[in-house]
């Protein structure tokens, strides 16, 4: 694809000033390294990417147990890249007894409120605290080293104890998102052969209550592995269970003296689920020095987040989000500071009303839910004192540019920067990133992430020419890379190393404009090409979100005797539908790309089928659009949108 893109170069709309950069963590690692411009220390990340590496490691102040004995090994190929061979490494040392100190021991660690109203917050001594006797309680249930154990919880406090206590006896933590059905539970829990789960009673949603100790508990019946259940009690009701549980608090009750399993950099550390295209869900493999490295990098780098910073991200446990806000803050002896509920619950500005409760500084937020927010006014975010804020963070799917300029403008008030973040679970964070040091253009990304070869490479496998679209790729390796699918080493290489020799293609289509500002357009499976021509949907998608009765849209390409291939649009509207509105939209698409690019058929649908952390899935809207199989769709948050689809635009039919 590498057609001229349509976005034409869009105004910087935020610069740093010098005392905004003077203090960043960023620059404080330029200072480190001998560096003085951004340009000079991507070249270094990218052109030493091992000496750039341990200059992380040492920022981070990342320790090992023995010392590492190699810090790349490339023997096996770049696709199984080893770091830090022959170190030891427990990454919970690195997130919470480092901070037990006569400094940091009182500062806080977690700050939480749920839906309810409820507060809680922990120290880093009372986290390390609760982690051991957590830690303490799954040994004496039997639990070792190398066991798999299960993670289905919204996000609390409890959330975090048990992914540090799974690590911190050297097993493997195997979060699932805590909307998830009985089956996507259990396909993940059996695909790991897990020895246990965390469960909860329920959790409330939008003032009602979410029953997920039944689905987890019938997921159970389903995994003859799974040998205990440990309850959580989010809201305080009895449960009367067919399976013998192990109540948290009784798990919790006796903490032997403070022990950490010994274990090795590349011991394996988290299984992370994603959606595969076709097919079971893909288990990503992480180790100690993979994952949690990468994400504390990006923290600090891109998002600015250093010892006591509060950052929030609106994400759950079974996304990677949720472990990369935990390890990366903790690294960094920030403060995670978790909302759980509905974020527009009991009023639309209880997100506003959370953000300037906490004080939280970085705020992780999707263009999702930004566009549901905008939705419901200007006036809201002005009730509360959101100084502050220093920044907005956002990842999971491509901006348009009137949510983000709503989020800027009214709620940012020009004044603070939206850090746009892309990348994925096997990155361990991103390959595209802003950062506090280069200006902001709308819904672009100012640069790739440090240490990351970023390319963009056009069918011929050749890097393409700025203003073209291609294949967003990486050439070089990095210390967050995946160490493979779990058990299925060949379909991760074909997945992502097949395409060009030695280069990871990571599935977005990418371009650069003149200034040198990156941006994503989407899935590169997602691709039409109409009458000859390749277009990716994010650009036909944003045109239609600029009406102002249109909310969301999504643009599939399905077959077609004539064309090969049409366009097909859904759009979620404000209101009703006015007349000619069909007519209307094609002529502003038409306007914008010509008249062969506009969609030929156009449905209003109630809502888009999205997955929990909000990337809107166009290969289900097109299998319900075709009739045929959807593959794996445990991800979706709102399966119901899936048979609206079905029942609006059955195949064949004209709008």
């Amino acid at each position: 694809m590498t057609e001229k893109a349509t976005f034409e170069n869009l105004p910087v709309v935020w610069c740093p000033s010098e005392d905004v950069i003077e203090k960043t963590e960023l620059k404080r690692f330029m200072r480190q390294v001998g560096v003085d411009s951004w340009e000079e220390l991507y070249r270094f990340s990218i052109d030493d990417v091992e000496r750039f590496t341990a200059e992380v490691l040492k920022f981070l102040g990342i320790e090992f147990d023995p010392p590492y004995e190699k810090l790349l090994d490339l023997s096996q190929g770049i696709q199984w890249a080893k770091w830090c061979v022959g170190g030891g490494l427990n990454i919970t040392k690195m997130c919470l007894d480092r901070w037990v100190n006569d400094k940091t021991s009182s500062s806080l660690a977690i700050i939480w409120e749920g839906e309810e109203g409820r507060v809680e917050s922990l120290t880093y001594a009372e986290l390390k605290t609760a982690v051991e006797a957590c830690a303490s309680g799954l040994r004496r249930h039997g639990l070792k080293k190398g066991d798999a154990i299960g993670i289905h919880l919204p996000m609390m406090p409890e959330t975090v104890v048990a992914l540090l206590a799974i690590n911190r006896i050297g097993a493997i933590a195997v979060p699932v998102f805590s909307g998830y059905g009985v089956e996507a539970i259990a396909t993940r829990l059996n695909s790991v052969q897990a020895k246990a789960l965390f469960a909860c009673d329920g959790f409330p949603r939008r003032g009602k209550i979410f029953d997920a100790f039944a689905i987890a508990e019938e997921a159970v019946k389903r995994c003859p592995s799974v040998e205990k259940v440990f309850l959580v009690s989010r809201i305080g009701q009895a449960i009367q269970a067919d399976t013998e549980i192990v109540k948290y608090e009784d798990l919790t009750a006796f903490s032997e003296a403070a022990h950490i399993e010994p274990t090795q950099a590349e011991d394996p550390l988290i299984i992370l689920y994603t959606s595969g295209t076709t097919g079971k869900p893909k288990g990503i493999a992480h180790v100690h020095c993979g994952f949690p490295i990468k994400s504390a990098q990006d923290m600090a780098f891109g998002t600015d987040v250093g010892l006591g910073t509060r950052i929030c991200w609106i994400t759950d446990i079974g996304w990677m989000m949720g472990p990369w806000l935990i390890y990366g803050a903790l690294i960094l002896g920030g403060t995670i500071t978790i909302y759980d509920g509905a974020p527009d619950y009991p009023q639309a500005d209880r997100l506003w009303e959370f953000c300037s409760k906490h004080k939280v500084e970085i705020l992780g937020i999707s263009p999702t839910l930004v566009r549901s927010l905008a939705s419901r006014g200007d006036d809201l975010p002005k009730k509360h004192d959101l100084s502050s804020l220093r920044a907005f963070a956002s990842t999971g799917e491509p901006w348009n540019q009137s949510p983000w300029l709503w989020l800027f403008e009214k709620v940012g008030n020009r004044r603070i920067p939206i850090i746009n973040y892309s990348g994925g679970t096997e990155i361990s964070g991103g390959i595209l990133m802003g950062n506090f040091l280069l200006p902001v253009k709308p819904c672009s990304f100012s640069a790739p992430c440090p240490g990351i070869d970023a390319v963009i490479l056009g069918e011929d496998g050749r890097p393409v020419q700025k203003g073209q679209v291609g294949e967003l790729c990486i050439r070089k390796p990095w210390i967050g890379m995946a160490r493979g699918f779990w058990n299925e080493p060949e379909r991760y290489l074909k997945t992502y190393w097949s395409r060009f020799e030695n280069i990871w293609v990571h599935g977005d289509w990418a371009m650069q404009d003149s200034d040198g500002h990156w941006y994503i357009l989407g899935r590169s499976d997602d691709t039409l090409k109409i009458a000859g021509k390749r277009v990716g949907p994010a650009e036909v998608e944003s045109l239609l979100v600029s009406h102002p009765l249109v909310i969301e849209s999504a643009v599939i390409g399905v077959p077609d005797e004539i064309k090969g291939t049409k366009m097909v649009a859904f759009c979620v509207l404000k209101g009703e539908a006015t007349e000619g509105l069909k007519d209307e939209l094609k002529q502003i698409v038409a306007k914008e790309m010509g008249k062969p690019l506009a969609p030929s058929e156009i449905y209003f649908v109630s809502a888009l089928p999205k997955t929990r952390n909000a990337k809107l899935m166009r290969r289900v809207i097109r299998a319900a659009y075709l009739g045929e199989d959807a593959g794996d769709v445990s991800a979706l948050e709102n399966p119901q949108a899936v048979e609206e689809i079905r029942k609006t635009s059955s195949y064949g039919k004209s709008a």
